[in-house]
């Protein structure tokens, strides 16, 4: 097999970037599926697909599919990557991955059993960025890693009936914006030692702003802030005893890396600003995954499945922290 069709579960706004830039990378394309015909039709005269489906049933049942990606909301991303498992096909869910450990590990479990593979649509982990920090953190560039720092806040609605601020729909600035931060730090540290997080909660239950403090091995320490409700200078670097890193805003994007000595040298710089039209960055995750598929574990690990459980684990401690709980999660325990 040298390139995996694939099936697009959804039409929103994040399926919609998607699906432009696996046009542009010229990945396979064959299908989209919706909860209405005129919606999967509509998607599919956009993005020139040649096989529109009235339902998620139909799309991952659809023969010619061989990878779905999961666009949907939070709290559908366990349901509808576990019917893409099942009917026998490759999954990427978007991020973040799923609304809680129990779902993440109960996906990992299934596509295991199944011999297929499903990873998490953490694109921001496979820009030529990124990967070039983590080829600079191998080489020792920055001796030894002392603290990592990074933000995610956006100026987003304040409806209470927006699907950011709804907890039935996995609403609050965390899930939706702190999991780049918390992914980026798990990047580079690994697993926490410890974490303390504080947060402001709106009148809906969820979360506007969240800000943590973690220890990782060896006493590193790391920082990280969300907010919904101001935008900010969405900046991270890795500070070391050599030299630290930073990324310029957004650095969740494309954009700008710099290694700076301890006396604000900058020895190199790498990326920057995308020229107008050019892709947004998201065929970079989807061609790592049709490599997973090919060869394996050797195809590559920059998002491994057991970081995704492992990180939704990590979110999961946060949120009981600050007190937020989604209606399904008490439900369970009801």
């Amino acid at each position: 097999m040298t390139g995996l069709r694939w099936g697009i579960l959804a039409t929103g706004g994040i399926a919609g970037a998607f699906a432009s830039d696996l046009r542009a990378a010229g990945l396979d394309l064959v299908a989209v599926g919706s909860r209405s015909q005129e919606s999967a039709d509509a998607f599919a005269a956009r993005y020139g697909i040649p096989h529109a489906h009235p339902s998620y049933e139909a799309l991952v049942a659809d023969p010619d599919v061989d990878i779905v990606y999961v666009s949907t909301p939070h709290p559908m991303h366990h349901a509808n990557a576990r019917l893409a498992l099942e009917a026998g096909k490759h999954v990427l869910v978007e991020k973040a991955f799923t609304l809680n450990r129990a779902e993440a590990e109960d996906l990992r479990v299934l596509a295991a059993e199944r011999g297929l593979v499903v990873t998490e649509a953490m694109w921001t982990r496979y820009l030529p960025q990124m990967v070039r920090m983590r080829e600079l953190i191998a080489e020792g560039a920055l001796g030894d890693i002392r603290t990592v720092s990074a933000s995610h806040t956006q100026l987003l609605s304040d409806d209470p009936e927006h699907r950011l601020n709804a907890l039935e729909l996995g609403g609050g600035a965390l899930l939706d914006l702190g999991i780049y931060p918390v992914s980026f730090i798990w990047g580079v540290l690994g697993a926490p030692t410890g974490i303390h997080a504080v947060g402001r909660l709106i009148e809906t239950g969820a979360d506007a702003e969240v800000a943590t403090v973690m220890t990782h091995a060896g006493g590193v320490v790391s920082t990280m802030f969300s907010s919904s409700r101001a935008a900010g200078a969405n900046t991270a670097a890795v500070f070391g005893t050599k030299a630290r890193i930073e990324i310029e805003p957004a650095w969740s994007a494309s954009s700008r890396l710099r290694l700076i000595d301890p006396d604000g040298i900058v020895l190199e710089e790498v990326g920057g600003p995308l020229a107008d039209g050019a892709p947004r960055g998201m065929e970079h995750e989807a061609l790592a995954t049709e490599r997973l598929v090919r060869e394996g574990p050797l195809g590559g690990d920059i998002m491994t499945i057991a970081d995704s459980v492992a990180i939704m684990g990590t979110l999961d401690e946060i949120r009981a922290q600050i007190g937020v709980r989604y209606p399904r999660e008490e439900a369970s325990n009801g």
